[in-house]
């Protein structure tokens, strides 16, 4: 019985997972890269409500269109036009996903987490998030509306 409770409730993680509506995002320019699809869990609705000292899975899903040994990410909250950095636990791309080094015309799935701190004002922002190649180009940069919430 055990096994069929746990085998249930993966099956339907796996099932809400699935059914996630992609996160509408603009490029803000991808120099390396082509961006196909970014989720973020949980997001039930746009923009993306995140909730104070909670964290957040960010899946971006991309393309390469070049060689680096390394890739590192970059995360600002815009607000009224200031990036302010958003620290993120794990800057390093190769440790997030990737199987480094990054090849060419290879597709890859970067996955991070975005950690909203209790200290955090309640207001609406742009995060831009970039993943930055060996000679600091962006091989891919987004930016994507959300709202800090109680």
């Amino acid at each position: 019985m055990g096994y069929y409770s746990t085998l249930g409730v993966l099956l339907l993680s796996l099932l809400a997972y699935t059914n996630a509506e992609p996160v509408k995002f603009a490029d803000c320019g991808s120099i390396h890269g082509k961006v196909a699809e970014v989720d973020i869990q949980p997001c039930p609705s746009q923009p993306c409500q995140l909730h104070k000292g909670e964290s957040y899975t960010v899946n971006v899903t991309f393309t390469s269109s070049v060689a680096s040994q390394n890739c590192t990410a970059v995360v600002h909250g815009v607000v009224e036009g200031v990036p302010v950095l958003f620290p993120i636990p794990q800057s390093d791309g190769c440790k997030s996903g990737i199987q480094c080094p990054v090849e060419p015309q290879k597709s890859y799935s970067y996955v991070n987490q975005l950690p909203v701190k209790t200290g955090y004002p309640p207001i609406k922002l742009v995060v831009e998030w970039e993943l930055k190649d060996d000679f600091n180009k962006d091989l891919f940069c987004i930016k994507f509306p959300v709202q800090i919430v109680n």
